[in-house]
């Protein structure tokens, strides 16, 4: 396929606002496209080159870029900043200056390729070559395919297609109809790969989808918990249940083949250079040739002997500074599961067995530790466990059915959190997505934005809706953070994924995750989480900021529709 053949689709993507119309473009794109091709396309839709969890990213900066449209068009980087500043997108600059006379003969695979090429440059010299391969590529683009090709390496394809919707789309292209996404959605959550889950289908049919399974140094995606309000509750609905306490950390997934070792989050990101000591120690203290372990990560004190607070822990995460960092925050990580061992996945054995082989695969006393769980049918050693944690400083605690297996990707009530309950406000924070901002009015003109128009992820219909505006909980400093990162990823229109009734100052991609506590949750006919033709949505009553998520969330990730109505449920509501 030609990659201007590919950008007329992008084009199409990216005027629709309607979820069943990005359905029915990309399916009708995945139809035409062959064998040899639909993984490429699968990660480019995306604006990616390869799954998530690889991490190779071309990363150039806008100037860089500005460069090598410039070397491609004859023009001065001057004139293409220009544009750039009237235009307020890199894209749409480029495409001022391409040639519209040109056919357009540039493949896909060869796109891919050059891109690739740019991401693995390094060494001495690597701006100047990385703009001279970029520049070379789009002197062979039309002005449409210059336009879509610029926002690649800038990470701004501005296409907002999600997961589900490259499932549904693929389901629709090959099995005729979206419904069967279930189909693919369960060999994806194994693998964590669209490219794969494609070029399979395209190549084995459901049937070699369907035989997908846990590989070591592919993330699995994280079973997620339910909530549930109290524990007479967790026992009246689960019955005999294994317990753990709940650590505010770092979600990680360890994988180990020989003495290679690599560390994912739960957003598939991977973190291996960032973790040293996680890396000797599942070398030293794990007793398996291949294994893929989950836990939580925590920064420890070694003086006081206290795991530290979430945003503690949080600064481990970085690029630049690692062993210095490490020295004065390390790390200790609380195992959990165990999911594969040996040339063998595990996900599928019920949870009772996979603690008995977990408690046969760690050696104690290290970095590594295996979470210390409880069997309890009653609710009142259930209670005082609860207490326990929380008075430890602690998130609080996780139940899990003993007899359930691992369910990559699910969020069901085969794992519950039960944590603090505070008088006046919700039993649990609520993750939200910053879909946009309003701006400010008198002191808060100085920070750009006054209010935040926040949204939850409907992982049903895979779009971002509004639940609150968050205007306070915030200081000076961090509103001018929030306009900061923001407007980094402001957009100028809607992004397609996001159902408002609401219209903000300033529209932003659905990308910055935060935690928000609120006193309780109400209808409300002006928001769109969980509303219906004949219902009102939901919203937060009197909300404030806890905390930035950080990288450890990505915006799927954040609560969901379901979370909350659960969540409103337990309120006593009507």
């Amino acid at each position: 396929m030609k990659f201007s053949q590919l950008t007329e689709y992008f084009e199409k993507l990216e005027k629709t606002s309607s979820r069943l119309s990005l359905i029915e473009i990309l399916s009708e794109l995945f139809k035409k496209t062959p064998t040899q091709e639909i993984d490429k396309i699968s990660y480019l839709i995306q604006g990616r080159l390869a799954p998530f969890f690889i991490p190779l990213e071309i990363g150039m900066a806008e100037k860089n870029v500005a460069k090598a449209i410039a070397q491609a068009f004859g023009v001065t980087p001057e004139e293409v900043t220009i544009e750039y500043n009237k235009l307020g997108d890199m894209g749409l600059a480029a495409s001022q200056f391409a040639k519209k006379s040109k056919d357009g003969n540039v493949s896909v695979l060869e796109v891919h390729k050059t891109l690739t090429e740019i991401a693995n440059t390094k060494g001495e010299g690597t701006v100047e070559k990385r703009q001279k391969l970029l520049a070379d590529l789009l002197s062979k683009m039309e002005v449409i395919s210059a336009k879509h090709l610029v926002r690649i390496p800038l990470g701004n394809v501005r296409l907002g297609i999600g997961d589900p919707t490259v499932l549904d789309a693929l389901a629709t292209a090959k099995l005729g109809d979206k419904s069967k996404r279930k189909l693919l959605e369960g060999a994806y959550n194994k693998t964590s790969d669209l490219g794969l889950i494609a070029k399979t289908l395209w190549e084995k049919g459901l049937a070699g989808v369907e035989k997908l399974d846990v590989r070591v140094g592919s993330p699995i995606r994280s079973e997620l918990c339910e909530r549930l309000p109290s524990p007479q509750k967790v026992i009246e609905k689960m019955g005999e249940v294994d317990a753990q306490m709940k650590f505010d950390g770092i979600r990680v997934q360890l994988h180990k083949n020989g003495n290679e070792v690599r560390v994912f989050s739960r957003n598939l990101e991977e973190m291996t250079h960032m973790f040293p000591e996680l890396i000797s120690a599942t070398v030293a203290q794990v007793k398996a040739k291949t294994v893929i372990l989950d836990g939580e990560a925590l920064a420890y004190n070694p003086d006081s002997e206290e795991f530290l607070p979430f945003q503690e822990t949080t600064k481990r995460r970085r690029k630049h500074g690692i062993e210095e960092m490490a020295a004065k925050l390390p790390l200790k990580a609380f195992i959990f599961d165990i999911l594969y061992k040996d040339g063998q996945s595990l996900i599928d054995k019920p949870l009772s067995q996979r603690m008995e082989i977990l408690s046969n695969t760690i050696v104690e006393d290290g970095v590594l530790i295996k979470s210390k769980n409880q069997v309890i049918k009653d609710a009142k050693p259930l209670s005082i466990m609860l207490e326990d944690a929380i008075s430890k400083g602690l998130e609080g605690v996780v139940i899990k059915k003993l007899e359930s297996p691992y369910e990559a990707g699910a969020r069901n009530f085969n794992w519950v959190k039960l944590k603090r309950h505070s008088s006046g406000e919700l039993s649990d924070t609520v993750d939200c997505v910053i879909l946009g901002y309003v701006t400010g009015k008198g002191k808060r003109i100085a920070f750009g934005a006054g209010a935040l128009l926040v949204g939850l992820y409907d992982k049903t219909k895979d779009e971002f809706v509004t639940v609150s505006k968050i205007g306070t909980g915030l200081t000076d400093e961090e509103w001018r953070e929030v306009h900061k990162r923001a407007d980094r990823i402001r957009v100028e229109s809607k992004p397609a994924r996001v159902n408002s009734l609401i219209t903000p100052s300033v529209w932003i991609k659905p990308e910055i995750v935060i935690e928000v506590l609120a006193d309780e949750i109400t209808r409300s006919p002006i928001h769109t989480a969980g509303k219906t033709d004949s219902e009102p949505g939901f919203a937060l009553r009197f909300p404030r900021l806890v905390s930035f998520r950080g990288l450890d969330k990505r915006a799927e990730d954040a609560t969901s529709v379901d979370e909350l109505i659960e969540m409103f449920k337990q309120q006593g509501k009507k």
